[in-house]
């Protein structure tokens, strides 16, 4: 992939517009409490409050079963009469995780729209989220977009796209090996284009945004020459390219990783899933695993929680390309969370002071020392918060920064921190440890989720959904009343980045090079 891939997506975006994708109204066929509106495969009946419309469960591709397992995405079928929008459809295969339910269906590809109402003016902002999940779980569904979608004056999308072996399986001579959640994801971006005008959107003027495996595909995408043109903005939640860990770093017992995989090994865990489930190597391959239950392949030996580079979809690893400035050059905001590593250490449970020396010890080997002497566990309520605050700073916080860094270069870049240690806390916690501002701690101040939020935290709430709202309208999160949030400058000795808290003093600059000890960092290899 060579040079500066937001000449192609200019081009792209010129054809479109070229062919009249905007529309100056939404083509809605009726209105009132069930609205109807005409996609490029059929009509939808959703549904619709004081301030929102929604609809749900909407095929942007084919279902992948049969002999399209492990295709890329073929476009979906058209329907007559009235589609039923009421109700979201089916998560894609997983098994149950993190307290969210199993599902065993590859009839997934699916997404649900979200828009304002009553409405002044047309077209609007659309913003496209991806969820996390480790590329394992989790369902576009889960994420309530109707408060945003009014707030911000903006049409949300939220998405389905293959997951696990589904997503992420390869095979020597398969074509696009290891890529295919991220191909649904792309295919709909294109629903987007085509579509968004129906339900108000601007199909020219997309913003991309996602939250941990969301973000790290935004980041993906943002490198990968077939996105190019299909988004306009990106929005990236403790999701950046660069992020990795050392030995024992994510979790004790776990090799080295970073969040995407090499081709060569995506094939040979492939072959090795084959074995596994007695395929015969050969062209019988792939439809012999075509052939295997849903449930057969969820628990296959081989891990498949990484999209793959090395191939046409990302021809190499995204944090290279972004140092190498060959990504799509669109205005971007990226962070992440204060504490993130801290919902890692709360699974360590209790923890003795010996045990977390030889953690460190293991992962940074004569540099060992020289780390605890940065984070003693003295300095910490446990020993396992001590080994959770160095992993977020080597793992999360000092990646992230070099992403904006090498991100600014190029393109207009904002970035943040969300750092409200009193945060709902979204999944079980260990009594008496110190949560913090963990992984995926910001989610309810974006979507409705089943948590109180107190009068200070709706108030960051508003602030971080006005910032993320405005970018998508204008590609600058600021506006008159609020706090100034300034692009990074990444020749800076430390680059702007915007912290979010709360109190009338938590929202502003935050040195990051100091907080996450990113110049100790850089002396330290792993």
């Amino acid at each position: 992939m060579q040079g500066n891939l937001s000449r192609i997506g200019k081009a792209a975006l010129a054809a479109a517009l070229a062919v009249g994708f905007v529309a100056a109204a939404p083509v809605a066929v009726t209105a009132g409490t069930n609205p109807i509106v005409r996609t490029d495969r059929g009509l939808v009946r959703g549904t619709s409050g004081a301030d929102y419309q929604l609809f749900q469960g909407i095929p942007y591709a084919a279902p992948p079963t049969g002999s399209l397992r492990w295709k890329d995405p073929r476009p979906a079928h058209s329907w007559s009469g009235v589609r039923d929008a009421t109700q979201p459809g089916a998560r894609c295969a997983q098994l149950s995780q993190y307290g969210e339910p199993a599902s065993d269906s590859e009839d997934c590809l699916y997404l649900n729209v979200a828009t304002p109402r009553p409405t002044d003016h047309w077209p609007k902002p659309v913003m496209v989220w991806v969820h996390g999940g480790g590329f394992t779980n989790g369902s576009g569904s889960e994420y309530d977009a109707r408060r945003i979608a009014a707030a911000g004056d903006v049409v949300v999308v939220t998405v389905n796209y293959r997951l696990g072996i589904f997503g992420n399986f390869g095979l020597p001579g398969l074509p696009d090996s290891g890529d295919f959640g991220l191909a649904d994801q792309q295919a709909a971006l294109r629903w987007v284009r085509a579509n968004a005008a129906a339900f108000g959107g601007n199909p020219g003027n997309v913003t991309l945004f996602g939250e941990s495996a969301g973000g790290m595909s935004t980041c993906a995408q943002l490198t990968s020459p077939r996105a190019a043109g299909l988004f306009d903005k990106a929005i990236m939640e403790s999701g950046s390219c660069s992020l990795n860990w050392p030995v024992d770093g994510w979790f004790p017992g776990l090799p080295a990783f970073g969040v995407y995989t090499p081709l060569s090994q995506t094939q040979e865990f492939g072959t090795e899933t084959a074995a596994e489930l007695q395929c015969p190597t050969g062209t019988t391959t792939l439809a012999c695993l075509q052939g295997k239950s849903v449930d057969k392949l969820l628990n296959v030996t081989q891990p498949y929680n990484a999209p793959a580079y090395g191939t046409a979809m990302l021809p190499s690893a995204p944090a290279d390309a972004l140092k190498a400035g060959r990504f799509s050059r669109v205005p971007v905001i990226n962070g992440h969370n204060r504490d993130e590593h801290q919902a890692n250490a709360a699974g360590l449970g209790t923890i003795s002071a010996d045990h977390y020396a030889e953690l460190i010890r293991g992962s940074f080997g004569a540099q060992g020392d020289a780390v605890l002497r940065e984070y003693p566990a003295s300095g910490y309520s446990s020993p396992a918060e001590a080994w959770g605050a160095a992993m977020t700073d080597r793992g999360w916080a000092c990646p992230t920064l070099s992403d904006d860094r090498a991100l600014s270069a190029h393109t207009r870049t904002y970035a943040y921190q969300f750092a409200d240690r009193t945060a709902p806390v979204l999944a079980p916690h260990p009594a008496g440890s110190n949560a913090g501002a963990v992984h995926a701690s910001e989610l309810p101040y974006l979507f409705a989720f089943p948590v109180t939020l107190t009068s200070a935290q709706q108030q960051l709430s508003a602030t971080m959904m006005g910032y993320w709202t405005r970018f998508a309208h204008a590609s600058n999160p600021n506006a008159a009343g609020q706090p100034s949030w300034s692009p990074v400058v990444g020749t800076q000795a430390s680059p702007y980045v915007q912290n979010l808290d709360l109190g009338p003093s938590g929202v502003g600059r935050v040195d990051e090079m100091v907080q996450h000890k990113c110049d100790f960092w850089s002396t330290v290899k792993s």
